[in-house]
């Protein structure tokens, strides 16, 4: 590709010419996408899926590649979010997922694989004395204020500004009227003294603390050691659960980023990749909460699901967590992440452009501003227009990732594809150079 430093078009003007480009090599999709507004609200049953001029259809997964139903071929840097973190069709699945279906699929009783993958999950992350499995990220952390609720007969919970903790524990722009009608008290992302003050005033009330160690839809956003440290011991003080949302970080090390930061919470939720890209949730925690889950008791809680142990994602789930996600894989896709990050951010350094990728190890989030990313609202500097172009050239580069540019690296990559995206990007930064130091400050 040559890059033209375009002196005169608008940021406006480049977006409308990048997704009339979209718009004409994809008119495949353009014709799915219209087909599918007859049946479905918006064309679509899974809101961050869309983005305008319309989504493309994707029909095949392998490996770390993705094709479309225009036939073009991407680079999978999504990740499906991270639940693709063994890539598309790994044999490993595959082999487990066949063997299970062959002997059948729905049995309505205990199968001999859910307490292994119990096993393997208590083993690896520090807080967790016993587990239970659900079908989805959403769906474990409802259990798991549910359970916190319960642990301490209080009702409030107290979440962060911008957080996403499933389709019914969103709280950008302060949470959504289909929010779980739960009494929340929200603070800010990073701030130690706000939040501590907010704990103490309402702590007679607190059920739980909610919070990811490192936000991922709210923009690759660490949390300081230091103020999970201080949440710790305030959860303690008063009595309130911590939980921590590890759906996504639960990958940045065996034991996730409670094992590699040394904070344990009371309670863990987990999803995504550990089912090996099935339907999975679980939540698990101190022995004295999770033990009321125990139906022999006469105060059990109890707690349903028809697909909680399903025996697709239970097979799946033994077989690449025994197997194929070690600790040593997990390091090794950590290490390889911060490397990654780290070349990108100097790509844009040593252009004077403003650009930020923020993250942890394999999951990473592209931001354009100068000012330092703390908490989700530091990260609007960033305009909309300035992703939305950026994810379309990407594209058209044969790079898939998300419209708000979150990036979530799979095992099957290979260093051509990081060195490709990496030439991408520089490309992008050349080809917008005057647009981007025009519009960004």
């Amino acid at each position: 590709m040559v890059y033209l430093d375009l002196l005169n078009i608008s940021l406006g003007e480049s977006f409308r010419d990048a997704e009339e480009r979209f718009a004409a090599a994809n008119p495949r999709s353009a014709k799915r996408f219209a087909e599918a507004l007859e049946v479905m609200p918006g064309g679509n049953t899974r809101t961050v899926l869309h983005y305008t001029p319309f989504p493309l259809t994707i029909t095949k997964g392998s490996g770390a590649r993705l094709w479309d139903l225009d036939e073009h071929e991407y680079v999978d840097l999504l990740g499906e979010y991270t639940a693709g973190l063994f890539g598309h069709s790994h044999p490993v699945i595959l082999a487990a997922v066949r063997e299970a279906i062959d002997r059948g699929v729905s049995f309505g009783g205990p199968n001999e694989n859910e307490a292994r993958l119990a096993e393997i999950i208590c083993q690896r992350f520090p807080s967790i004395d016993l587990v239970r499995f659900c079908n989805s990220g959403t769906e474990a952390n409802l259990m798991a204020v549910a359970a916190a609720r319960a642990t301490t007969g209080r009702s409030a919970i107290l979440a962060f500004n911008g957080a996403y903790h499933g389709g019914m524990l969103g709280f950008a722009n302060g949470g959504g009227p289909l929010n779980a009608p739960y009494p929340i008290v929200l603070a800010e992302y990073n701030d130690c003294e706000g939040t501590l003050d907010l704990i103490d005033q309402n702590a007679k009330a607190l059920a739980a603390i909610l919070i990811e160690p490192m936000m991922g839809g709210g923009g690759g956003i660490p949390a300081d050691h230091s103020f999970l440290g201080a949440l710790r011991e305030r959860a303690t003080r008063h009595g309130i659960v911590l939980i921590f949302d590890e759906v996504m970080t639960s990958r940045i090390s065996a034991g996730g980023l409670q094992a590699k930061l040394g904070v344990v919470p009371d309670m863990t939720t987990l999803g995504k990749y550990i089912g090996g890209g099935m339907s999975f949730g679980a939540f698990g925690g101190r022995r004295e909460i999770m033990s009321r889950f125990d139906p022999r008791r006469a105060d059990a809680w109890a707690h349903a699901g028809t697909f909680n142990n399903n025996v697709l994602t239970m097979a799946a789930g033994v077989a690449v967590m025994s197997s194929v996600y070690t600790p040593d894989a997990a390091e090794q896709l950590t290490a390889r992440g911060d490397c990654l990050r780290d070349r990108l951010n100097a790509i844009g350094r040593q252009r004077g452009l403003p650009v930020q990728v923020t993250g942890a190890g394999s999951i990473l989030a592209m931001h354009f501003q100068t000012k330092p990313i703390r908490r989700p609202v530091d990260a609007k500097e960033t305009p909309a227009e300035v992703r939305r172009l950026f994810h379309l050239e990407m594209l058209r580069s044969g790079y898939y990732l998300a419209r708000r540019g979150f990036i979530s690296l799979s095992l099957p990559l290979v260093t051509a594809d990081y060195d490709g995206f990496a030439a991408s990007f520089e490309g992008f930064l050349d080809e917008h150079r005057t647009l981007l130091s025009r519009e960004l400050h």
